[in-house]
């Protein structure tokens, strides 16, 4: 009974998704077919426009387009880029993976520093000076998580790209570079997009990890490992730890569409080439076509992970799969 919750909640969550989606990009301002030839103003004749709008299906009413939307969608057709005059499934094709790339990298990098560094923030064992840590530690992360990502982005290119030279300031590869060369490249010119949003995203997993451990220092399987004489180091890793850092994975998907929104503005300080920068340019043109279609792998992304993380998240915690083994019991008996 709790997997068809589950499937209709995913369900509704989808169609609210896809229809906002739709809906968005109409409510931008100006004309996307006059977009094309440089915006409001003199431009082709009207016949031209008319044929322009046919073209992409935007002189049918907005009921009409939005069946067609969820046809297209069905069929795997996303239609045509205003902008670009490609077909918006090759233009994602093309971008996605450096998208991914990009979010997965920080997104990974965050999770895992944050954790340990709120773990360790909160953790308190039998010395002085350790709540201090705590408080210091806490303030200094606020800090830097109450800066924008775009100025983050680029305090690191001028200080990173400009003044030491150790990385590129913008691009996502070398050019004409292949195979090996084309990897390493690539990797190294995604060090500072994926940081910046790494030091962005640390903030939230270090506040999960911290107010986690804190809660599972009063559990009484820590005070009894204590009073085992299990030295502070073996409580904290092996005890505490593991359980503290099981709602940061639980809000990884959660957090994964914060992380994209702030793809786009990093993506466009290092013009990295890809979603989130593709967004930021089909705004400008107003392109309907891909914008639908960058927001809904966006949210098909985030969609995807959640699914993984409500699938994976009982291999992980004991306690939950006994529950689901329980419930399954009961309701064979």
């Amino acid at each position: 009974m709790r997997g068809l919750s589950r499937a209709v909640q995913y369900i509704v969550v989808v169609w609210a998704a896809v229809t906002l989606n739709f809906a968005l990009p109409r409510l931008a301002p100006g004309d996307p077919v006059l977009y094309m030839f440089g915006g409001e103003g003199e431009g082709p004749p009207p016949e031209v426009l008319e044929q322009l709008r046919a073209l992409y299906g935007l002189d049918q009413s907005v009921l009409v387009q939005y069946g067609r939307f969820w046809a297209n969608i069905l069929t795997g057709d996303l239609g045509l880029s205003v902008s670009q005059n490609r077909p918006v499934t090759e233009v994602l094709l093309e971008k996605l993976p450096w998208t991914l790339a990009l979010v997965g990298t920080g997104v990974l990098v965050a999770a895992v520093f944050g954790a340990l560094l709120g773990a360790w923030a909160a953790w308190r064992p039998r010395r002085p000076g350790s709540r201090l840590r705590d408080r210091a530690t806490l303030i200094t992360v606020l800090a830097i998580d109450s800066m924008p990502g775009f100025w983050i982005g680029m305090i690191l290119i001028a200080v990173f790209a400009a003044q030491l030279g150790w990385f590129p300031s913008y691009g996502a590869t070398q050019i004409n570079a292949e195979g090996l060369d084309w990897l390493l490249a690539a990797a190294h010119r995604l060090v500072l997009p994926a940081a910046t949003l790494a030091i962005a995203s640390t903030g939230t997993f270090f506040l999960l990890a911290r107010a986690s451990m804190i809660t599972v220092l009063g559990e009484p399987y820590i005070r009894l490992a204590r009073a085992k004489g299990l030295s502070e180091r073996r409580v904290a890793l092996h005890h505490a730890l593991r359980t503290a850092a099981l709602p940061v994975y639980t809000n990884l998907a959660l957090t994964l569409g914060a992380v994209i929104s702030g793809a786009v503005v990093v993506e466009t300080v290092f013009s990295y080439p890809g979603l989130g920068k593709l967004i930021h340019d089909a705004v400008t043109a107003r392109d309907y076509p891909l914008l639908q279609g960058a927001f809904l792998v966006a949210t098909l992304c985030i969609i995807g992970a959640n699914l993984i993380a409500d699938a994976t998240y009982p291999l992980l915690d004991p306690r939950v799969r006994k529950q689901s083994q329980e419930v399954v019991h009961e309701h064979r008996d």
